[in-house]
């Protein structure tokens, strides 16, 4: 199992490696551009509030960490952890300017931070890269406080069978635009595969009870081409 793991983690970096400043552009073949507003949908339901501590992991470019200290009127503190050393710091140059982001390189199975230091945890387009869902959902708990929440926005199952047909033929065309856009299909075939592989929504949903998460539930967006799981530390 543990060259299975390694070989992920690998993959995933080879992925990300070739593709980290195109990282947004990506989101946008991926959902068609509508990533955006689905994480405007994860912020609505997270509902911050000013003094909130935010932990995101897999932050990528950042943008629900802004998008969340402009929620609270930047009276709150987002951390960044991206596990990728290229994404890290392309992600922490494109928001240089956001003095209340701090930046942290780190993988989601060992974060670097003591116990109970985060209101909210917060994911999106990055559980399904983890090495290990288990180990990763127990140290986000481990670093909420009593009383935090989690939330997640990943690639779901989509349930209308008309939709999910569009959405397959949609999904075998990635790769070629990928290539056709960046000149590399390799990164959007493993993402492709990653979805498909995936977890289903109520998968997830007891993945996150059987870690200790309570109260868990989940939201479809388009669907159910994402959905956003949430959870409480109690």
């Amino acid at each position: 199992m543990k060259n299975i793991k390694q070989t992920k983690t690998e993959q995933v970096k080879r992925v990300f490696d070739d593709a980290f400043d195109k990282y947004d552009l990506m989101n946008d073949l991926m959902s068609l551009g509508i990533h955006r507003i689905w994480k405007g949908r994860l912020i609505d339901w997270m509902n911050p509030k000013k003094g909130d501590r935010l932990i995101d992991m897999a932050s990528g470019t950042g943008d629900v960490a802004r998008s969340f200290l402009e929620r609270i009127q930047f009276e709150g503190e987002a951390t960044c952890v991206e596990p990728n050393k290229l994404m890290f710091n392309y992600g922490k140059k494109k928001l240089k300017k956001y003095k209340k982001i701090k930046w942290h390189c780190s993988m989601a199975e060992k974060l670097p931070f003591k116990n109970e230091s985060f209101d909210l945890y917060s994911v999106s387009f990055g559980i399904r890269n983890f090495s290990n869902i288990d180990i990763s959902l127990k140290e986000a708990r481990r670093v909420l406080k009593m009383g935090g929440r989690i939330l997640c926005l990943e690639f779901s199952k989509v349930e209308n069978e008309l939709l999910n047909r569009i959405y397959k033929f949609y999904s075998k065309s990635i790769p070629h635009l990928g290539k056709y856009i960046t000149g590399k299909s390799e990164p959007y075939e493993y993402l492709v595969e990653s979805i498909e592989n995936f977890y289903n929504q109520d998968e997830l949903l007891e993945i996150f009870k059987k870690n200790g998460f309570e109260k868990v539930e989940y939201r479809n967006l388009s669907g159910g081409i994402v959905a956003i799981h949430s959870g409480w530390k109690i």
